[in-house]
């Protein structure tokens, strides 16, 4: 049942929205093929990144037409990024990824945990 396509359009949209609104869709979608479907660490980081790339993409050429987007500031970010994922994925290839995953599940748990808690400064 979980892995039929209606559930899986529904899962896509749901996260679709979430990365629309910035709120980071792929950590979900990373938590639901590994826990609901158990699907292995490799699989699942490729398609993170095959749905990241459209999501991410459609994303930012709205906010810039909206003009929220500042291309000239962001460049060099988008330049660097690039490059050193590149570069670690790559090198990463040999890797035991036994601790990177337990140090990206802290990360979303601390995550998680600043956004439950977090109260913005009132101006």
């Amino acid at each position: 049942m979980l892995e039929s396509f209606s559930v899986s359009v529904l899962v896509g949209t749901v996260l679709g929205v979430l990365s629309g609104l910035g709120t980071g869709g792929g950590s979900l979608l990373i938590l639901w093929l590994t826990l609901m479907l158990g699907m292995d660490q490799e699989t699942v980081r490729s398609i993170n990144l095959m749905f990241f790339i459209p999501s991410a993409l459609a994303a930012c050429l709205f906010r810039w037409k909206q003009g929220r987007l500042d291309i000239k500031k962001v460049l060099p970010a988008i330049i660097a990024g690039s490059i050193a994922s590149g570069l670690f994925t790559f090198l990463s290839r040999d890797m035991d990824t036994t601790m990177l995953r337990k140090l990206f599940g802290g990360l979303l748990i601390l995550t998680g945990l600043r956004e439950l808690l977090y109260r913005p400064k009132k101006r």
